[in-house]
């Protein structure tokens, strides 16, 4: 039985779950074990050393754990691409974000506003300097801890819109998801797999990763919301 520890962001935790599953399947002597956590916790784990055979975040992030030598080059593997959507407690109003101005004017009418800390929340904040409105609402900004979904503040009355990957907020109870963000503004992230330096089956690291972007993964992807890389 090979054995292969991975570490992952919590966006793409439910996804892996099913794809471990699916992979058990095209390869039942492998046991694939994934643990997630905030994102920027997962990368500092790799970079402090611990072993890991793979590793699952968005792809700048990859990028810098190529740099630094903590992931292989060249093992890079995209595997989805995933929008952030709003949401707002159940039963609340849902307002208009069809609009980069009718978006803009949801958040300016929002007494509380969720976002997380990893490269959503970071491309949120940049969104809100180019609107000019960031000074105006940082008092009613909150950034969920790391691990810990941005969906969940909404459903607690802690946010009242919040922010976060679509494949974050699905499933979870007591919110209304509003929608993605309107093209002008949408914010993507792609996630990707790698192979890390301290892997000891780096061919069967290799393997998995390139079954999760074969298209017998496509649909799973799309179920979870997010879209195939």
């Amino acid at each position: 039985m090979t054995t292969l520890r991975l570490i992952s962001s919590m966006a793409t935790k439910p996804l892996l779950a099913d794809l471990v599953a699916i992979y058990k399947v095209q390869a039942p002597d492998v046991q694939v074990l994934v643990e997630s956590v905030g994102g920027v916790d997962a990368a500092k784990r790799v970079q402090t050393g611990e072993a890991f055979d793979g590793v699952v975040l968005a792809s700048d992030a990859i990028d810098k754990l190529v740099a630094s030598g903590h992931v292989l080059a060249g093992s890079r593997a995209d595997l989805v691409r995933s929008g952030v959507a709003v949401a707002v407690p159940a039963g609340h109003p849902v307002p208009d974000i069809s609009t980069d101005a009718t978006l803009k004017a949801a958040v300016l009418a929002a007494p509380t506003l969720g976002y997380s800390t990893g490269p959503s929340g970071v491309q949120l904040a940049k969104q809100f300097e180019a609107w000019g409105i960031a000074e105006q609402i940082k008092d009613r900004l909150v950034q969920a801890k790391p691990g810990v979904p941005v969906g969940s503040l909404v459903a607690q009355g802690e946010v009242a819109l919040g922010f976060q990957q679509l494949s974050e907020m699905l499933g979870v109870q007591g919110i209304t998801i509003v929608g993605g963000l309107p093209p002008a503004v949408e914010i993507i992230t792609t996630f990707s797999g790698s192979v890390a330096a301290s892997c000891a089956q780096p061919e069967a690291m290799r393997a998995l990763l390139a079954f999760w972007q074969s298209p017998d993964c496509d649909a799973l992807k799309q179920q979870h919301g997010m879209a195939p890389a």
